[in-house]
């Protein structure tokens, strides 16, 4: 009997102080927490919101509805319009980091903070995102992660300190700036803080269009990832962050907790970059301190300790979940410095996402290049290292980078072929890569290891099939002397009479040549992606390739020389069902120096009449 007076004690204890919460306005327990629908908003309506303007605690706001707007988030995208007062808030503005901050009116959710008005606005006015429409987020697709491609616009102009999805720039057709605003100036999503921690300036500077275009405005953000323990569970009203690189170099957007129940969190209000399925890891923050300005208000943020997996980015919000771990890239890269040098390590992870890791990986690894003591205008790195995808071969990694005349900067150049070569890994409709880890070996030379070639001629005009001829090549080295190669090349017994065409080049021209036919531009599956990219060559040999003019088909990454004419015909009419170019010449040799010291930068096209 005294069990059960005491458990109707403690149930009648619970409901009292629910609803002195909803009184209060305080936020309570998600999973009891009651939620009013738009239709019941009406101007002069009060209420209280939540975020943190320092530490970890969320403060109180009080909420003025000014009214609803209909239909301005897209179809059946209503906004709940406020005015937010309280000495702190009237002081900084709606800052970035603030959207997801839970909104509550007659002690009931009614959404999160998610939009600004205006971009000097002198009043805290917001837009609320209804909590309706971001508790539908739960019921959208479970593809992975590594599936979801996002197409978004590219962003025309990359300004400010903090990041916002989508693109920020104001365009109406053909009318001008001078005779019209954007709607976004009037109606946009609240900044959301992204923070790149051990990012140089230049770095940002020159990888910002390659952000922008992923849907991303970077900035060097005010903050940093620390190591404190904030055992202090989220609540809404928190600050948390999703994390896209974590490491030795770190880039996060941190926004405001929505809502939470045991299963999931709900934050920010709208989207970090509206990617759909993401995997990415969710930590909590601290905020040091809010900055209000006019032009750029911010949080000013520290990320902390893990406190699950984002899951879902969506139209009007991003999704957590507490028991899954995310499944990020990991990346170790190793610069070795020579002569006597400490090898220098760089371990981080970046995020599994078809869009952002080829960015990422060029951002990072041109990062930790330049921002080491042995960096300078005049070094050459030489690659080793290998791509690892779960299923399939690996990718080897093997090539030499050294800056050419009025070219990129050898750690550019580095950072660009990864990153092509990850694109290339992902940029197929058949198979979701589940890269499972990178490791980049690069070997550094003080110096300037670049040669062009500058000219090529064969010991012979004419020759018969069988026959064996020389090459010679001259090359010049940048501030060196000119060196003579000599590269004995067979011709084939099977080469048909008339002209022989030697291609005589580097190994990006010759890649280039390979598929540079308009048809290539077909994507092909992962495995045979791979298989070409195994198949590239490096840049610091001089190759001879013989061309026949005679038709070549290629399938995927294999390749039939020299076909007849009348299996050409054939092969020719099953283009439309297999990934098939058909080219008029063939390579039916090829032969290559060994590996040179140098970089080789050029190409010569030579002419042999076969007997």
């Amino acid at each position: 009997m005294r069990k059960v007076v005491f458990a109707l004690f403690i149930s009648s204890l619970i409901l009292s102080i629910s609803l002195a919460a909803q009184v209060s306005g305080a936020p309570v327990a998600a999973s009891a927490q009651q939620t009013i629908p738009v239709e019941q908003i009406h101007a002069g309506m009060r209420g209280v919101a939540y975020t943190v303007f320092q530490g970890i605690k969320p403060e109180a706001m009080d909420v003025e509805v000014l009214g609803v707007l209909r239909n301005v988030n897209g179809p059946k995208g209503d906004v709940i319009l406020v005015r937010l007062h309280g000495t702190k808030v009237e002081y900084t503005g709606v800052v970035a980091g603030m959207s997801g901050s839970p909104v509550y009116i007659d002690g009931k959710l009614a959404g999160a903070l998610a939009f600004r008005i205006g971009e000097f606005s002198k009043e805290p006015i917001a837009g609320v995102t209804p909590i309706a429409d971001m508790l539908e987020i739960n019921a959208l697709d479970r593809s992975p992660a590594e599936e979801a491609v996002a197409t978004k616009p590219a962003i025309k102009d990359v300004a400010g300190k903090t990041a916002a999805p989508g693109d920020g720039s104001s365009s109406l057709g053909s009318m001008t700036a001078g005779s019209v605003q954007g709607f976004s100036n009037y109606l946009q999503p609240i900044e959301t803080p992204l923070v790149f921690g051990g990012f140089s300036e230049d770095t940002m500077r020159r990888f910002a269009p390659e952000f922008a275009s992923a849907g991303i405005v970077p900035v060097m953000g005010a903050g940093s990832v620390s190591d404190v323990k904030q055992p202090e569970p989220l609540e809404p009203g928190s600050a948390v962050s999703a994390v896209l690189v974590r490491g030795d170099m770190d880039i996060e957007a941190t926004c405001t907790v929505t809502y939470i129940d045991p299963q999931r969190l709900l934050a920010c209000g709208h989207p970090l970059l509206q990617f759909g399925s993401v995997d990415l890891p969710m930590n909590k923050a601290q905020v040091l301190a809010t900055l209000p300005s006019p032009l750029n208000a911010f949080k000013i943020v520290n990320t902390t300790e893990p406190a699950g997996t984002f899951v879902q980015d969506r139209h009007t919000g991003i999704m957590g979940v507490f028991n899954k771990q995310p499944e990020m890239i990991p990346v170790t890269l190793t610069i070795n410095g020579g002569a006597g040098a400490k090898a220098k390590e760089f371990h981080y992870e970046v995020l599994n996402n078809a869009r952002l890791s080829p960015v990422a990986i060029m951002a990072t690894v041109f990062n930790a290049l330049h921002g080491v003591n042995e960096y300078g205008e005049e070094i050459t790195y030489t690659l080793n290292g290998s791509i690892d995808v779960k299923g399939f071969p690996e990718v080897a990694l093997k090539n030499m980078f050294s800056p050419a005349d009025g070219g990129q900067p050898a750690a550019m150049q580095a950072a660009l072929s990864l990153g092509e070569r990850f694109g290339r890994i992902y940029d197929n409709p058949y198979n979701a890569p589940a890269v499972e880890g990178v490791k980049l070996d690069f070997d550094l030379v003080r110096e300037r290891r670049w040669a062009r070639l500058e000219s090529a001629r064969t010991d012979v005009t004419e020759a018969r099939p069988g026959d064996e001829i020389i090459v010679e090549t001259v090359l010049a080295p940048y501030r060196g002397e000119r060196s003579v190669r000599q590269i004995a090349v067979k011709i084939p017994t099977s080469a048909s009479k008339g002209a022989l065409h030697i291609l005589v080049s580097d190994g990006e021209t010759l890649d280039r040549v390979n598929r540079g036919s308009a048809a290539f531009g077909r994507k092909l599956d992962l495995a045979s992606t791979i298989s070409l990219l195994n198949k590239e060559h490096s840049n610091n040999r001089v190759y001879v390739s013989l061309l026949e003019a005679d038709p070549e088909a290629r399938v995927a990454d294999k390749v039939m020389p020299t076909l007849p004419i009348s299996v050409m015909n054939v092969m020719d009419g099953m283009r439309g069902n297999q990934e098939m170019v058909v080219s008029g010449e063939s390579s039916v040799d090829e032969t290559a120096t060994a590996p040179l010291d140098y970089v080789v930068s050029g190409a010569e096209l030579l002419t042999v009449t076969v007997k």
